[in-house]
């Protein structure tokens, strides 16, 4: 949950100064979706061939239709002057047969364009789902500090969601609609020029409506996709921040900053699906004029011109399926529309500046005592130096000025100071969650930045004030500090972190599911469970911050001894407002406003008088 969860969701409209012009690259966005479908290029290429096959199959059937009519009229015509026979059967029979047949293939053809689409479709998808979790796990900590969480999942569900239907449905039918327009072309001049004259003047028209309404619609898609990352965002984060919505009677100005979000999704959604829905309405109005025109001129040729009259019923059917894929094309603008935007907020994501690549030498990390250290392999002692590190999350605004430190391995630091002062940020820095402005961070006189991400990681074990518990077994979350873990390993763990007669208290004790939020567990027991997974990680650097703050005092003093054994031969870093909790440190670092403004052991700090004995004997005062 975010930290400034009151301040930044229940205050005034944080996303009311939203640009909602029309700022997408079309042309862009679909140029790299078509990298991607790239891949599949024989697919696609047997999709198009199928989809065009079919197409052509069903546009012959009018025309064949059209000569079935004719004979039909012309027995009956025979009939009535007696002139003929009567009825044809045999031809009829004939092209029923043969149009019967074309159907049937027709529909195979896309039945099999429709099967390859949707393969080629699910398959783009989920390589595209796949680039996404691994681009998150790419992402610098700050990226996920600037961005809301419900922005972020808007963007890899929502929008690639709407990716997926638009890949799976609308491409197939811009290329049967296309397709089918050619081909009705086609049909139609061999019936009648004149006809096809007064045919297709309804396409200008018709283009001109629709290209006008989707210019305007286009921002409205937009802007939808936009707020429905910020009313994401503002549900995910007002569910998981209930309790302090409650504690602090905000329900009402969380209600009305949803009321704004969710007016603005509102205006944005109405508008857009208003100026798309009036396409199909106009269009209809536009194609029944003219089959008015049409009719009257047709009627006009067969008597004149002598124009069958089963051609003129095909072409007022060729008339009819001649504007349904304008229509098709119109509705089809608006989703591409929406897809559009929706891609291009997943590529805005699959572009984010990514952590900084480890360089071609990077240090990797020795955990075999049999073989030798080398330049680009070392074991590690533990020893950590600060060298006048300065670092700020805004490059104008510094929290950290110049904080230099030399801790040995072994050594158990112990960090103070008020709230704001940069404790927490330093042990970010020394995972290199941030990289620093100046300075630099050794471990072992090696820069931090020359090790590989993955080997600095394993060199450390955390346990935080914010506790984080994943949806599964408490075995496996306290496996999740050590992958190949054993059972046995596991429970011991738990015991050295005073853990695991609560665990045997619970129903199915150790493989009982956690849920979503490890609400099932209180607080405290959350904290010993990721102590217990710091444990089981053995690393040889340990970073605890505040890791006790939520557990009772009878406790505290039991993990105290467990910790003090893991520290045993361990470097340690220990975060604590508690002072009387580390007062067996070796070194304590007194930080105030980014600087290290005393250092020493508890002792020595008491003796100066200064600032850590301000703080110390401020937590004893009586009120």
């Amino acid at each position: 949950m975010s930290k400034n969860i009151i301040n930044k969701n229940v205050g005034p409209l944080q996303g009311s100064s939203i640009k909602t012009e029309k700022a997408k690259d079309f042309n862009a966005t679909i140029l790299k979706l078509a990298k991607y479908l790239s891949e599949y290029k024989l697919s696609l290429i047997l999709v198009f061939t199928f989809a065009i096959l079919s197409t052509i199959f069903t546009i012959v059937g009018p025309k064949l239709l059209g000569n079935a009519t004719t004979l039909i009229y012309e027995g009956i015509i025979g009939k009535i002057t007696g002139t003929t026979s009567g009825f044809d059967f045999y031809s009829i029979a004939q092209i029923l047969i043969f149009l019967f047949i074309l159907y049937l293939i027709s529909a195979i053809f896309s039945y099999t364009q429709g099967f390859l689409m949707t393969n080629v479709a699910m398959k783009t998808i989920y390589k595209l789902r796949k680039e996404i979790s691994f681009k998150i796990n790419a992402m610098p900590i700050s990226y996920f500090d600037s961005v809301s969480t419900g922005d972020i999942l808007s963007r890899i569900t929502n929008d690639v969601d709407t990716l997926s239907q638009t890949l799976n449905q609308s491409i197939t039918q811009i290329i049967t609609s296309f397709t089918t327009i050619i081909g009705i072309l086609i049909m139609m001049l061999t019936i009648s020029w004149e006809l096809t004259i007064i045919a297709l003047f309804i396409v200008p028209v018709s283009l001109f409506f629709i290209i006008t309404f989707i210019r305007k619609s286009q921002k409205h898609f937009s802007a939808q996709q936009e707020y429905l990352g910020l009313v994401n965002g503002h549900v995910e984060e007002m569910y998981s921040g209930h309790v302090i919505i409650k504690a602090f009677n905000k329900e009402k100005q969380s209600i009305e900053t949803f009321d704004k979000y969710n007016s603005n999704l509102y205006s944005a959604a109405w508008k857009s699906q208003f100026l798309s829905g009036l396409i199909m309405p106009i269009m209809n109005f536009i194609s029944n004029l003219g089959y008015v025109v049409i009719c009257i001129i047709g009627g006009y040729l067969a008597i004149n011109k002598g124009l069958p009259v089963g051609d003129i019923q095909a072409f007022i059917q060729y008339v009819r399926h001649f504007t349904q894929p304008l229509n098709q094309i119109a509705n089809i603008s608006n989703i591409l529309q929406q897809t559009a935007a929706a891609s291009e907020r997943v590529f805005e994501f699959l572009d984010e500046k990514e952590e900084p690549k480890e360089k071609e030498n990077a240090i990797s990390v020795n955990y075999d005592d049999n073989i030798p250290d080398t330049k680009t392999n070392i074991h590690i002692k533990g020893s950590v130096t600060f060298d006048h590190v300065s670092f700020g999350y805004s490059k104008y605004k510094l929290i950290i000025h110049d904080f230099s430190a030399n801790i040995k391995p072994g050594q158990n630091i112990a960090i103070v100071g008020p709230t704001g002062a940069g404790k927490t940020t330093i042990v970010k820095l020394l995972m290199r969650f941030y990289d620093i402005n100046s300075g630099a961070i050794l471990i072992d006189g090696h820069n931090i930045k020359n090790f590989k991400r993955e080997d600095l990681h394993s060199i450390f074990g955390m346990v935080l004030q914010d506790t984080w518990l994943c949806s599964a077994s408490i075995k496996e979350n306290i496996r999740y500090g050590k992958l190949d873990a054993s059972d046995d390993e596991v429970f011991e763990a738990a015991k050295s972190a005073q853990v695991d007669h609560f665990i045997n208290t619970l129903p199915g004790g150790y493989d009982m599911i956690l849920n979503e939020d490890a609400s099932n567990v209180s607080i405290g027991q959350k904290q010993l469970l990721t102590i217990a997974r710091a444990i089981i990680s053995d690393p040889k650097i340990l970073i605890l911050d505040e890791a006790t703050s939520s557990v009772d005092t009878r406790t505290e003093v039991l993990i105290k001894k467990a910790m003090d054994n893991l520290m045993k031969g361990r470097t340690s870093f220990v975060i604590a407002h508690r002072l009387s909790t580390i007062k067996n440190s070796d070194l304590i670092l007194v930080m105030k406003d980014g600087d290290i403004v005393e250092q020493g052991t508890h002792n020595e700090l008491i003796r100066k008088n200064g600032f850590y004995a301000e703080l110390y004997n401020s937590q004893f005062e009586e009120n």
